[in-house]
């Protein structure tokens, strides 16, 4: 695979006088992100709940749903005349909004993106080519399985395109499958070929899943080869520094944060003012991260029911435990929970009031 770049840890704030880099903003077609800095779509975490806390907190650019697959849509469209919960709330929610959508039928995928371009008037389709998890790519030939065959992922997204004009399309891709089929340069060939409006490119390899650092030398390398789109760099970015190092560094014309912002939902606000020079908002107290995680919670049970959000709710919960004392016995007891009364027993317990 070459060298492994890791970007730098978890520094400390405030970050040393002249570390901005204020990077200006990047168009996706007709939609202007500003900050270049987006929020990751994550299967299982990025609903609505936590794209309105990241919302309000600010500083993401642009946010993006959990990914949706398109057979699913399609079923539950025609035999319930309903849309699958991963859509909940996209419809009236702000905008830009970015949905992410995955199969490996281009006629499938072009019917989805057209009804989310038509009638829920989203800001971008995105194409996800990037999932390493097996019941994608095994099972479904779909996510990071199509990175083998660039031919029929040309066609999705020229079926895309089309389908949702001018609703851009865009694409998130990984490295390769494996360390020694790293095809990632011709593969942003064909998505720019294609017709896609922007590139995100995932710094490991479907073989990598979440193992090792992200390779950012290798996203960088594909930026002499587009010719009109943006890159969009992604992985390992945890803190205001690796954000700002990120942008200084590599030829990357966005980042995408993705698994550090489940804990730190306030890190784009964050990385925002680190890329303008100005003073690093401070993590909430322990308190007021208290509150956040019953806010939470409490969005979570108003769509699901207090039972079924109580159930929801606890991956949410155990991202919130890190990096406090306590957080293994906490997301041990959390695990459980099935009722609103043993969640907010068990937040009392762990997260007390100060």
């Amino acid at each position: 695979m070459g060298s492994v770049t890791a970007l730098p840890p978890d520094l400390s704030t405030p970050l040393p006088p002249g570390s901005a880099v204020c990077p200006p903003p990047i168009s996706i077609g007709p939609v202007v992100v500003d900050p270049p800095v987006l929020q990751a779509p994550m299967a299982g975490f990025t609903n609505y709940a936590f794209r309105q806390i990241v919302r309000e907190f600010g500083g993401a650019g642009l946010q993006a749903t959990e990914m949706v697959n398109a057979k699913g849509f399609l079923h539950i469209a025609a035999e319930h005349n309903e849309f699958p919960d991963r859509l909940w709330g996209v419809i009236d929610e702000p905008r830009p909004l970015a949905v992410q959508i995955w199969d490996n039928d281009p006629d499938d995928l072009a019917a989805v993106g057209a009804r989310l371009a038509n009638e829920f008037r989203v800001s971008v389709v995105d194409l996800n080519f990037g999932c390493p998890v097996k019941q994608v790519t095994e099972k479904a030939h779909s996510g990071s399985y199509l990175l083998k065959h660039p031919d029929r992922m040309a066609q999705i997204i020229e079926r895309v395109v089309a389908a949702c004009a001018p609703t851009p399309v865009t694409a998130k891709i990984r490295l390769g499958c494996t360390r020694d089929q790293i095809n990632a340069i011709d593969v942003a060939q064909v998505v720019e070929g294609a017709g896609a409006a922007a590139l995100t490119v995932h710094g490991r390899t479907a073989q990598d899943y979440f193992q090792g650092s992200a390779d950012w030398d290798r996203i960088s390398e594909i930026k002499p080869y587009l010719k009109r789109i943006p890159l969009i760099g992604n992985g390992d970015l945890s803190s205001p520094a690796a954000v700002v190092e990120a942008f200084r560094r590599y030829a990357v014309d966005g980042v995408m944060i993705a698994r550090a912002s489940l804990g730190k939902p306030w890190l784009f606000r964050q990385c925002q003012a680190a890329l303008r020079g100005e003073p690093i908002p401070p993590d909430p107290t322990p308190d007021e991260q208290r509150e956040l995680l019953l806010y939470h919670y409490d969005l979570v049970c108003r769509r699901f029911g207090e039972q079924n959000g109580s159930v929801l709710m606890r991956k949410y919960a155990c991202c919130y435990a890190q990096g406090r004392r306590g957080a293994r016995e906490f997301r041990t007891h959390v695990a459980t929970v099935a009722t609103p009364a043993e969640f907010l027993e068990v937040v009392e317990r762990y997260f007390p009031r100060g």
